[in-house]
């Protein structure tokens, strides 16, 4: 059943089911790539700016999408900042299968029985647990195409991650991943975001710092990588959370 037909659905039903409705394509979309303009979803989707800001209307309404003041890096430009549309919680959990109650119990259960050091170490095994496939990807690219290379393993494990080059003068590229099946986890227990830099640094050989992450209300987990030959700078632009101090990254599933 799709939006309008007979019983009307719940936001999570309608999303859930995997219909390819119009309006499910805009929805996911937005978790794919993030924050979009209602410009860049027309260009995506091959629909009209018209039709696109209709579905909107209605995502926005069912509590679905919300309505942003679009993130500008570096120096701002003349004029009002172009209106981005990004997911709300009840729109990631729409397309999120993740048991996040039991797996927020779970945790309290190991930090009150062996302490928060036990925490760290549940975090990092589980990261190790997965860490041979995104070796052999990463392995397998040219030294330049890395990042790009980690994008795609990540991709793969559900977490719709681009690669793309810093902008202003950072020397670097950003890892954005644009899902997060544990970023309600993540909330309460940073432990799992802080493995998960460790292992990109490990893994990509070089220090990476975290500027943002969804479940800090960001639209997206990025993650600066400075390119080889480069250290990561002191004071990275717009930047949200340090890779010590970020509780809400992300922890490949």
């Amino acid at each position: 059943m799709k939006y309008g037909e007979g019983r009307r659905e719940s936001p999570q039903e309608d999303l859930a089911t995997g219909e390819r409705s119009t309006r499910n394509r805009v929805a996911r979309s937005i978790l794919d790539h993030g924050p979009s303009t209602v410009a860049e979803l027309a260009e995506r989707l091959g629909l009209t700016q018209a039709a696109v800001r209709r579905h909107l209307d209605a995502l926005v309404s069912d509590g679905v999408v919300e309505a942003r003041e679009q993130r500008v890096y570096g120096a701002r430009t003349r004029g009002r900042p172009a209106k981005v549309f990004a997911l709300t919680d009840c729109g990631r959990d729409a397309f999120d299968q993740s048991y996040d109650q039991l797996a927020a119990d779970a945790l309290r259960w190991i930090a009150e029985t062996s302490g928060d050091e036990a925490v760290v170490a549940f975090a990092r095994a589980r990261i190790a647990g997965q860490a041979e496939a995104y070796r052999t990807a990463i392995e397998a690219a040219d030294p330049s195409e890395r990042t790009e290379a980690l994008a795609k393993a990540l991709s793969a494990d559900g977490y719709a991650a681009t690669a793309r080059s810093a902008p202003g003068p950072q020397q670097g590229e950003q890892l954005c991943q644009h899902h997060c099946p544990v970023a309600h986890v993540a909330e309460q227990y940073p432990q799992l975001c802080e493995a998960e830099t460790e292992f990109f640094s490990d893994i990509l050989g070089t220090h990476v710092q975290r500027l943002a992450t969804i479940a800090h209300g960001d639209g997206v987990c990025t993650t600066y990588i400075p390119r080889s030959g480069h250290s990561a700078p002191q004071q990275a632009p717009q930047t949200t959370h340090s890779a010590s101090a970020s509780t809400a990254g992300r922890n490949p599933a």
